[in-house]
């Protein structure tokens, strides 16, 4: 496969006092031979001087900050804004707890080099000891997702792991005051969908890890879960209004394939 000329990539990883973990996650992905950007949502104390210490051993890593805790997407945000300012292209987000694994990086973008155009969504593969309500409860999230988009190839609306088209989930994000919370990753699948950023799913082993293994999860059941009712009413509202476009496309796109 030849190299994409065009195509400058990041690793971008989020975090909120994500422990210890977030150690072997950055070291890991700096091997990965691209930049590593951390935006820091907010951290205690600890965690800033756990960063810094990071960025001042490992010269691929930069730490960004927000002074008080915005949200995954607004963290997000921060890091593409920055990351489009000096002319990356693509960012593959990671997120800090370790669930998502460095060892398939180098094949997302692999992928999302030959495919520019297109967003990787990483569709996780679940160990058996996986909590049973996260693995089932996403399923209806997803079926909202392809509903959202009239079944457009979203694999998974929810796994972090994925590399964006910088121009394009900018765009996105500046055109809605939504997305700068824990729903930022189903939200940023469909509304790129409607942009007519092509899906491509790749598979990716996710892990998650107990307090006594440094795991940290900052996830909470009812709060989230109600954060992403109502995602899903604002996307069914944008579906509605964007119907006829949406069935005309897909009506296209079988018809070139016939």
């Amino acid at each position: 496969m030849n190299a994409n000329r065009g195509f400058v990539p990041l690793i971008l990883i989020p975090c909120f006092n994500p422990g210890a973990r977030i150690e072997t996650t950055v070291t890991e992905a700096a091997e990965c031979g691209m930049p590593v950007w951390i935006v820091d949502d907010g951290s205690d104390g600890p965690t800033r001087r756990r960063l810094t210490d990071l960025a001042s051993r490992i010269p691929a890593v930069k730490v960004l900050h927000h002074e008080t805790n915005r949200g995954k997407g607004a963290a997000v945000f921060t890091g593409l804004l920055a990351a489009q300012s000096d002319h990356f292209t693509h960012a593959l987000t990671l997120d800090a707890d370790g669930q998502h694994p460095v060892s398939r990086v180098a094949d997302f973008i692999a992928t999302a080099n030959a495919h520019p155009e297109a967003m990787i969504l990483g569709r996780p593969v679940f160990a058996d000891d996986a909590p049973t309500l996260r693995v089932q409860g996403r399923k209806i999230s997803n079926f909202w997702a392809q509903l959202e988009t009239l079944w457009a190839g979203i694999g998974d609306s929810l796994f972090g792991m994925r590399v964006y088209p910088i121009d394009d989930l900018v765009a996105v994000m500046g055109d809605t005051r939504w997305m700068r919370r824990f729903d930022f990753d189903p939200e940023a699948a469909v509304r790129l969908a409607w942009r007519g950023v092509r899906a491509i799913n790749l598979e990716a082993p996710v892990r998650y890890f107990d307090p006594e293994d440094d795991g940290v999860s900052h996830f909470r059941y009812g709060r989230d879960n109600r954060l992403l009712i109502w995602m899903h009413l604002r996307l069914l509202a944008g579906f509605l209004r964007r119907l006829p476009r949406l069935i005309r496309e897909r009506m296209s796109q079988r018809g070139s394939v016939a």
